[in-house]
């Protein structure tokens, strides 16, 4: 059993990130500081209804992008006519009041074809990144091209698509949103002529650094405190990587190499222990250490029974909540990669299919099956409890987002679906 004092560690983020303003927006991939909590204060549910009131449900066109929330919109990514195409709708009463075209659409095997990355909200202007490297800075007044770049053409990252063994990102699409972060933008560009990570000025485009040869993954980059410094911490095809955010500098290496690279999970710090996961390798806990001036990586712990797929999953105090190789929640202590429990019985995909969306809200998590379910449960280590469930939406592959109470998401794996905008609190 877990002692007492854990239960109040409860609210407690242990993921490192940069400050910004808590506001009631959810603009970015996992929310407004990339780890999918609620930020304190925000209304937040604390049971579900079992028929939850729908405000407005739209049909979109194919795509797994997630949407995101800023400033009384909402922007969401899909296919329409062949392009990858952004939209920003009013967030109460889903009129549209954009669309912009960012790229041609690209399909394969896995799902629908359509754009798979999450576009990112900062201030006046959001950034969409299509599945075959198109990334655009637009206005968010208008949908105005404000800069753009292209991965291929301007940096040699490689773009294959569903052939041979082509790895990561070239073969199912650039599916790890960019990170805005202060005055800079970072992407996981996949140039393998040094341009693996690219640092942009986020007003100009204008590249500030160049870093590495590592193809790109599905994972975003994320930006920690670790060992006593700040990181930027990426998953590649060839692994996991901290750099220097200021000049790209590498300070640690961890190779991860796995059929396909299908390195998903966004990395999850606490401490200074960093977690990622491949349904291949299994979860793992890489512990970094600073002596003098360098850095060090070593294997602090691995786990094949809370091996993790292409579902991300969230931590609170010093445990991490996520979807398990059973189809199976589970709940596994990061300092020492213990699975407190296990929980099945939500999930009806294949284990290879199965995914969640998770969302820290207070004292509890809520996640969205893929099979449409919400899913209220306690952030208690002790002991799985649910606190409420209600189906919302149909098959999905999607992160939902959540703003002032409401929770917008999106459904339709195989073709096209809804947007769906659901009131949680009253």
């Amino acid at each position: 059993m877990i002692p007492s004092p854990f239960r109040l560690v409860v609210g407690l983020i242990c993921i490192g990130s940069c400050l910004v303003g808590f506001t009631a927006d959810w603009p970015r991939w996992r929310g407004p500081l990339g780890d999918g909590h609620v930020p304190s204060g925000e209304r937040v549910p604390a049971s579900l209804p079992a028929d939850p009131e729908v405000v407005w449900r739209m049909k979109i066109g194919e795509g797994l992008a997630s949407p995101v929330v800023a400033d009384g919109r909402v922007y969401y990514f899909d296919n329409v006519a062949g392009k990858e195409t952004l939209h920003a709708i009013d967030a109460a009463t889903a009129r549209e009041l954009w669309r912009a075209e960012i790229d041609g659409t690209f399909s394969d095997m896995q799902g629908p074809s359509g754009p798979r990355c999450t576009p990112v909200v900062d201030g006046d202007r959001v950034y969409a990144q299509s599945c075959k490297g198109e990334l655009k800075c637009l206005n968010v007044a208008d949908g105005k091209v404000i800069w753009r770049v292209n991965y291929t053409n301007d940096f040699d990252a490689v773009f294959i698509g569903e052939k041979g063994s082509a790895p990561g990102a070239s073969r199912h699409g650039n599916n790890g949103s960019p990170l805005v972060d202060g005055d800079f933008l970072y992407a996981s560009v996949g140039g393998t002529n040094g341009a693996g990570v690219v640092c942009f000025n986020k007003r100009s485009g204008k590249v500030v650094w160049k870093s590495q040869n590592d193809q790109a993954g599905y994972a975003p980059p994320v930006i920690a405190t670790v060992a006593g410094m700040r990181q930027l911490i990426c998953f590649t095809v060839d692994g996991l990587i901290g750099l220097a955010p200021g000049d790209g500098r590498l300070l640690w290496r961890v190779p991860i190499k796995t059929a396909f690279a299908r390195h998903v999970t966004t990395p999850v710090v606490c401490d200074d222990i960093v977690v990622v996961a491949s349904h291949q390798v299994g979860l793992l806990g890489t512990r970094i250490l600073k002596t003098g001036d360098d850095f060090k990586a070593e294997q602090a712990w691995l786990s094949k029974e809370a091996a993790m797929n292409f579902s991300s999953p969230v931590a609170v105090g010093k445990f991490l909540y996520g979807l398990g190789p059973a189809r199976n929640l589970v709940c596994v202590e990061i300092p020492t990669g213990k699975t407190q429990w296990s929980k099945e019985g939500y999930f009806t995909t294949s284990a290879d299919k199965s995914y969640a969306g998770f969302i820290v809200m207070g004292n509890n998590i809520l996640t969205l099956t893929d099979g449409g379910q919400l899913v209220l449960f306690d952030a208690d280590p002790e002991q799985f409890k649910e606190a409420g469930r209600a189906q919302v939406c149909a098959m999905n592959w999607c992160n939902p987002a959540y703003a002032d109470g409401r929770l917008y998401l999106r459904d339709g794996i195989k073709g096209a679906g809804e947007l769906l905008c659901v009131s949680l609190v009253r």
